[in-house]
């Protein structure tokens, strides 16, 4: 009966050509939208038929009620969907019959990675008491255990959202200079009239974002983040390891309501690297290239967080130890073409014992002939005396050659397939020292003078044009390839980088200035929206970038404001010393004006039902509640139940703070001048001309 039904179904749908691909079978993504919002044209297709309107229609007088979630189950449960179209023609992660990027809810928030969160703002890691009977002892002991997480993953689907991603007034707004704290009048700005003020920005990075999203939309070079991960083993299948119900698709949603609107910051030739772990990172990759395209694809840099030999924490007994996390990077439109640094290697004994003549002096020279290349470009040939080149014996130690880096050089053999050294040696006698100059027209060198020695009939090559030197070693400048070993950037002494401590998750400044210098010039900005203990735009500001840092976690006094003041101050610590760091610069800090948010964190701060009450008073006189909570019934009614009562206070808090409505977490704009936000007028100011209203 129902494979019969199904048939008639699938034939009455098939009228509808939208539902159809271009092979005539049925898209159920398609119908499913369609269902879902109650689309005129199906709803009428389905009536019209007896079968249709018999099955998904209730007759309710001369009225007949569409059943909707009977007709999605059916879909569902007899898989309706005979398109193959959208698997031949689109890849991607797809989650309740459609694709990720197809969906349109919003997950507001998310524990940070390596974190214990109480309540969703603090990540301070706490510990709960307890006493246990221990049978041995006969006797209560007391004992300690993690507190456990009750960061709530709130999600407002489609239909709920309405002014959420409204620009958002600024509150708490400072100026911090070498000077100390001052005060502000008004943002920096430059010819074009755009902000040159380094930014710190506390609140939802959901709503920081659409709130830059006008004055910075592809102003930004670099986007880093390191954003909480995806863990799939802890809490089993699809789960995330803080709470059982932050599933992978919630984390996936999160990430994309952040990656979409960050992606419109970049410049043209903007990158973006995000770093994620190995449970993510597949999800993750699938997921930006559903977002951008695989064609802005650039690297998956793979990063070796622990040394040989060393297992991370929690990995002891494992078959294999994971060793790695991962970057992936984007790019906005135009893929790079040229890396701004070099990796540096140590090069090999036998690699350095190649370089085994002095070149110290060129002497005298005299222009012998000009020819020209195969383009009739002129290339200068000059003949030189009295110059110093001289071999270097075998027994010489390496000790001695680093005294005489600068002129150590070899003499390569020509290669065959440049016809340009064929010609210049063709003219040249073998047993004397030439020079040539000539201005490419192509490739890398492009316009620039260009100077080479010949010399035994082959190229003289310097060693300090390759590699550098400490004195004691040779590092070899290596093209930057996509695997950054632990000796490279390490993890080790990291944790009072910026004079700030975190036990777990921060980056070292190391990973970050390779990262910054590889991407960007001085001037670029660089932004970072999961901030943490501020590692980015410690950096950005060392390497005299400009930076924008969005942070929503309170980190008490090892937060990002903190470690940037000491960087102004002049820290020493992470790449300090190496780039001779001696402070100065400013930054803005400011917070996005709460609202209902202001709410969340009372309800959190509650230590027992008896205040939950008590506020609850006050959350529906000055707070905005969802349109739907029946606040007489709650209020006299289901707080009085013993039911109620017997919930952990953590369970009570969830329930409270879930009566308010999202939407509302921060003040807009538009409403920033309404005296029940008890926003100053000076913030109310310096919104305007942030915005520039």
């Amino acid at each position: 009966m129902t494979d019969n039904f199904k048939s008639v179904l699938e034939n009455i749908l098939k009228k509808d050509k939208r539902l159809v691909d271009d092979s005539g079978e049925l898209n159920g993504n398609l119908i499913h939208e369609y269902a879902s919002s109650l689309d005129e044209g199906l709803i009428d297709l389905l009536l019209n038929e007896e079968a249709t309107r018999e099955k998904f229609f209730l007759k309710v007088k001369d009225v007949y009620v569409f059943k909707q979630n009977d007709f999605k189950f059916f879909l569902d449960e007899n898989k309706i969907d005979n398109s193959y179209t959208q698997y031949a023609n689109r890849i991607g992660l797809s989650t309740g019959g459609k694709f990720l990027k197809d969906i349109d809810d919003v997950v507001l928030d998310f524990p940070y990675k390596d974190c214990v969160l109480e309540g969703g703002q603090s990540t301070e890691e706490g510990t709960d008491t307890y006493f246990e009977y221990d049978e041995n002892e006969q006797d209560y002991i007391e004992k300690e255990a993690k507190r456990k997480e009750i960061f709530f993953n709130q999600i407002l689907a489609k239909d709920e959202i309405d002014r959420l991603t409204e620009p958002k007034a600024f509150t708490n707004i400072k100026r911090y200079t070498e000077k100390g704290e001052e005060k502000i009048t008004s943002f920096n700005r430059d010819e074009k009239n755009q902000i040159t003020d380094n930014l710190l920005i506390k609140g939802n990075n959901l709503l920081g974002l659409h709130s830059l999203k006008d004055k910075f939309k592809e102003r930004v070079k670099l986007i880093y983040i390191d954003p909480p991960y995806y863990f799939k083993e802890k809490q089993g299948d699809d789960a995330f390891a803080y709470n059982s119900n932050f599933k992978l698709s919630t984390w996936l949603t999160f990430m994309k309501n952040r990656l979409e609107i960050a992606f419109e910051l970049l410049t043209l030739d903007g990158l973006i690297y995000v770093q994620t772990n190995e449970d993510g990172q597949a999800h993750l990759k699938i997921l930006m290239d559903s977002l951008f395209s695989e064609k802005r694809f650039v690297s998956q840099i793979t990063w070796q967080r622990t040394s040989e030999g060393r297992s991370a924490l929690g990995q002891g007994s494992s078959f294999i130890i994971n060793s790695t996390e991962y970057l992936l990077c984007y790019t906005k439109q135009k893929k790079p073409t040229r890396n701004f640094i070099k990796k540096r290697v140590e090069a090999t004994e036998k690699a350095l014992n190649q370089y085994s003549a002095i070149f110290k002096s060129e002497g005298a020279r005299e222009l012998e002939k000009t020819i020209k290349d195969s383009k009739g470009n002129p290339i200068k040939i000059f003949k030189h005396i009295n110059y110093e080149y001289k071999g270097i014996p075998s027994s010489t130690s390496n000790k001695e050659r680093l005294k005489v880096f600068d002129f150590l050089v070899r003499e390569a053999a020509q290669q065959k397939e440049s016809s340009l050294q064929q010609k210049i040696l063709s003219e040249i006698d073998p047993n004397s020292l030439y020079s040539v100059e000539y201005t490419p027209t192509a490739g890398k060198n492009k316009g620039k003078s260009r100077k080479a020695y010949y010399i035994n009939g082959g190229i003289l090559l310097f060693l300090r044009d390759y590699a550098e030197t400490d004195g004691e070693f040779v590092y070899r400048l290596a093209t930057m390839n996509d695997f950054w070993s632990h000796d490279e950037i390490q993890v080790t002494g990291i944790a009072g980088e910026g004079g700030v401590n975190l036990k777990r998750g921060k980056k070292p400044e190391k990973l970050i200035q390779r990262i910054i210098e590889m991407s960007t010039k001085p001037g670029d900005i660089v932004l970072d929206y999961h901030l943490g203990s501020g590692t980015t735009v410690a950096v950005a500001h060392k390497l005299k970038r400009k930076f924008i840092g969005v942070e929503q976690l309170d980190y008490g006094d090892e937060d990002s404001y903190k470690r940037l003041q000491n960087v102004i101050k002049g820290d020493k610590s992470g790449i300090s010393s190496e780039i001779d760091w001696k402070g100065g610069g400013s930054f803005v800090y400011c917070e996005l004006a709460k609202n209902n948010q202001k709410a969340i964190d009372k309800v959190m701060s509650c230590k027992s039902l008896k205040e939950l009450i008590t506020l609850f008073d006050e959350l529906y006189k000055k707070y905005f509640l969802n349109y739907n909570v029946k606040v007489k019934e709650f209020k006299e009614k289901i707080i009085k139940e013993k039911e109620f009562q017997n919930l952990s206070i953590d369970r009570q808090k969830e329930i409270f703070a879930r009566m308010l409505d999202l939407n509302q977490l921060y003040v807009n704009v538009s409403d920033m001048e309404d005296s029940q936000f008890k926003l100053s007028d000076e913030d109310i100011a310096l919104t305007k001309n942030f915005y520039q209203l």
